[in-house]
């Protein structure tokens, strides 16, 4: 038996190209078990290949997105040292703690224009039933601060098929994603006494108004439980979500001061949740020709005709090319941009795109979930072509399919974080 698992351990090894005394970096993946305060099973990630141990390590504290320096013994390997914490470790922790806390933009935003015309109820005092308490207007502040958010955020009829560049042009949709929240603090730091028109920050004044209404304090609502969705907790790096269309939910009862803040918290986390994800993405592809140079990932809402609010699910990558021509032109003229949005409309049902771009080149793909859908693209298919080469670009794949493409599903064995921890 022992000399079956030497040969095994051997084999692996050698598929590692790792000779005996050779040290390299491994990266910990995971960690399988904890089997005592001295011992642990690890995932390791060592050239690019995956690597279950059985490790001794002693005082030495590791944790998923450590890096470490082994070396080779015989048919072991040996723990040499953990090296210093990546900032991709600290960026991965902070995600972790958000992930089981989001709430759905969509279904956030429906109970904020809701409580426009419901109020909200104060917070019971200890002995009172929440019901008891009749529902109030909001505070005018955070009245006006819920307007103007909702003022800006793109509507259904911005957005007529059809209509091109008559109805939304190129710097409006650079606009919507700039004021997205997730280059909030980027924002920030550039115009520190701005009241930027930018989700995070409108939400944020929505906060500071509830809570200057009941003389609380900034730290009173660090302390708060944030209202997450369902979906978000079973899968909470999925994206894009599955796509489902939000119900306003403004039968019922309004909910409290307290329950809106809760609310409020869990939009904010869902916003970081993006951007800390955003940033593990980006600094996982390194030097990987293979993987995206930078990653964007966010929710996008915008407001039906019915003045309902949706999201769009957006997903930017940018893929770096190494060709030998490379140094003989500019950067960029190497760079391939791709990006996926995904949305789910009222009569059109659930729809995909898949759109890459390099140089002059774009290719393009729609998934459709319904039928009459798929045949309305495929027939508008021609009219696009004939746009998009009117803008000077080539365009090399055009098509329509049904169901939904498989890389829109978010691989979690990339694991960015240990979501059992």
């Amino acid at each position: 038996m022992a000399t079956s698992e030497a040969a095994s351990a051997r084999v692996q090894l050698d598929q590692l190209k790792l000779g005996d005394r050779e040290a390299t970096l491994a990266r910990v993946a995971e960690v399988l078990n904890r089997q005592s305060s001295a011992g642990a099973q690890l995932l390791l990630e060592i050239r690019g290949q995956a690597l279950t141990v059985q490790a001794a390590i002693g005082d030495t504290a590791l944790e998923t997105g450590d890096w470490v320096k082994v070396m080779r013994a015989g048919n072991e390997l040996q723990l040499m040292g953990k090296l210093a914490q990546a900032p991709e470790a600290g960026i991965a922790r902070a995600l972790a703690q958000r992930l089981p806390w989001q709430q759905s933009i969509d279904a956030g935003l429906a109970k904020l224009v809701a409580a426009l015309t419901q109020g909200v109820k104060q917070d019971p005092l200890p002995g009172q039933l929440p019901s008891s308490r009749p529902a109030q207007p909001l505070p005018e502040a955070a009245r006006l601060a819920i307007e103007q958010l909702v003022a800006r955020l793109p509507s259904g009829n911005q957005l007529t098929p059809g209509a091109g560049a008559q109805a939304t042009t190129p710097q409006q949709v650079q606009q919507w994603i700039s004021e997205s929240g997730l280059f909030a603090e980027s924002r920030l730091a550039q115009a520190p006494s701005a009241q930027l028109p930018d989700l995070k920050l409108a939400l944020g004044r929505v906060i500071t108004a509830l809570l200057a209404n009941q003389g609380s304090t900034p730290e009173q609502f660090n302390r708060l439980t944030p209202i997450a969705t369902p979906e978000l907790m079973q899968a909470p790096l999925q994206f894009p979500q599955p796509m489902t269309t939000a119900q306003a939910r403004s039968d019922g009862e309004p909910p409290s001061v307290g329950q809106m803040l809760r609310l409020l918290a869990g939009m904010l986390n869902r916003i970081t949740v993006n951007q800390l994800h955003s940033q593990v993405l980006t600094a996982r592809g390194g030097g990987d020709t293979t993987a995206p140079a930078s990653t964007l990932l966010l929710d996008l809402p915008w407001l039906t005709p019915q003045n309902e609010p949706r999201i769009a699910q957006l997903r930017i990558d940018q893929y770096p090319h190494e060709q030998e021509s490379q140094r003989h032109s500019s950067p960029s003229a190497s760079t391939e941009w791709r990006l996926s949005l995904a949305m789910d409309l009222d009569e059109a049902g659930p729809l995909h795109f898949d759109i890459a771009l390099r140089q002059q080149a774009v290719s393009a793909r729609v998934w459709a979930e319904k039928q009459a859908t798929l045949r309305t693209v495929n027939q508008e298919l021609p009219a696009l072509r004939q746009s998009l080469t009117d803008l000077g670009l080539e365009v090399t794949e055009l098509e329509c399919r049904r169901g939904i493409p498989q890389s829109s599903v978010t691989r979690l064995e990339h694991r960015l974080v240990d979501t059992r921890a």
